[in-house]
């Protein structure tokens, strides 16, 4: 595994070695790579150079450097495609104090860049730790920080991009985010920070379509691969997950926006020692839908959650308002998915009271408690129907529950 991912990296490295293209290097505008000196300067200088090159440039971190950028946001448009080959280490500073009068959620920010390519073996580290000591989603007691922390690497408004054979590790919150982007792609990607790092998402979807997840191993503290507001048309495939939260479609829905996210497959995973398997997540007023979602293929070793829809999410440190408006999920297949739960619930279906799921299909799953037992499964609100060998047993009604908000359309939310 590991020899297949090194010799795919050396392909992209050498990828369209015939095309004319201007080499540039962080060390040609005085960069130091020391990890202490402040290169950031040097870093936007040879952006610059890069994007404004008549000629395909290469823009290079030289191997065996690192080079202490701060916070810093790469603009567009460039005249031509453009190559960001990181052989050695990008870092953020280690004190969130760094970013006093800056975005605190932006580190690596690029915007409007069409057709750039990230690759070249290297590490994006962006020095998390004193970012998760200070929130307060780790830390119990005042004072704790409730600011969201920086994305590592942003991309919003591109397209044409693709991140591929870098490692990305300890990001302050999410590694990777894509914002309004199309035709994207992100693989042979190692992202890692530890179990216990709050909202370290390995790969964040944000109204993006087209989008392309493959070969990449993720182990963090919360979800591997998640995806919210409007995204369609994503594949998510050979993918190792854990620990983490597992591969999310949402949080959909919350403070009543409307997210729809459709034309998704998941398949082809493994997931490991997560909280979740794989789950579609929404909160109680939110509106829009869930639609053609297919998990295919899946194999979990000891995830706790195996197969969850809950529409009823609520991550906040007080109880959520019950409300009648929610978010629609429809059409959504559970495909060859088989390994153990480490809970007793390996399916828990919980859907709206006013917009319950339809049209679910649980085909060929086998989950087992770890250590052999029996486990369960959970339905409330959830139709469907079953195919083939279904453990445990499924609890789809067969016919689609009527929806109260047709029964009592006068109903208010509370």
């Amino acid at each position: 595994m590991a020899m297949m991912w090194l010799l795919a990296v050396m392909a992209l490295l050498f990828s369209g070695a015939g095309e004319a293209r201007v080499l540039l290097t962080l060390d040609d505008f005085g960069a130091v790579g020391d990890g202490i000196a402040n290169d950031t300067q040097a870093f936007l200088d040879a952006w610059n150079a890069a994007c404004a090159s008549r000629e395909q440039a290469v823009l290079a971190v030289p191997a065996g450097k690192t080079y202490q950028i701060w916070p810093v946001q790469l603009a567009g448009p460039c005249k031509k495609k453009l190559k960001l080959m990181i052989s050695g280490t990008i870092a953020a500073p280690a004190s969130p104090d760094e970013w006093a009068g800056r975005d605190p959620m932006k580190w690596l920010y690029v915007f409007r860049v069409d057709g750039l390519s990230v690759t070249g073996g290297g590490t994006i580290d962006g020095k998390g730790a004193e970012w998760w000591a200070r929130s307060c989603k780790r830390k119990k007691t005042k004072p704790c920080s409730t600011v969201s922390a920086p994305k590592a690497l942003q991309f919003e408004e591109c397209r044409g991009v693709s991140v591929q054979g870098i490692t990305m590790q300890n990001g302050p919150q999410f590694h990777l985010m894509f914002t309004r982007c199309s035709d994207v792609k992100a693989s042979f990607l190692r992202v890692v920070a530890p179990e216990d790092s709050p909202n370290t998402d390995g790969i964040h979807l944000n109204d993006t379509s087209h989008v392309q997840i493959m070969d990449n191993l993720i182990s963090t503290g919360d979800d591997c691969v998640s995806m919210v507001g409007n995204c369609s048309d994503v594949r998510v495939k050979d993918i190792s997950c854990g620990p983490g939260h597992g591969i999310s479609i949402g949080s959909l829905g919350k403070n009543r926006t409307t997210d729809r996210v459709e034309n998704v497959k998941v398949d082809t995973c493994l997931l490991t020692n997560t909280t979740n398997g794989v789950r579609i997540k929404s909160w109680q007023g939110g509106m829009g839908y869930a639609h053609n979602l297919r998990f295919e293929s899946i194999v979990m070793k000891n995830v706790s959650n195996p197969i969850i829809i809950d529409q009823y999410y609520c991550d906040q440190p007080t109880p959520c308002a019950n409300q009648t408006q929610a978010v629609e999920v429809r059409k959504i297949e559970f495909v060859d998915i088989r390994g153990t739960s480490a809970t007793e619930q390996a399916i828990m279906l919980a859907c709206s009271d006013t917009v319950p799921c339809r049209e679910l299909e649980l085909r060929n799953v086998n989950l087992t408690m770890v250590g052999g037992g029996a486990a369960a499964a959970f339905c409330y609100r959830a139709s469907g129907k079953t195919a083939g060998a279904v453990v445990p047993a499924s609890c789809l009604a067969k016919t689609p529950p009527r929806m109260l908000r047709d029964i009592t359309p006068d109903r208010v939310d509370s």
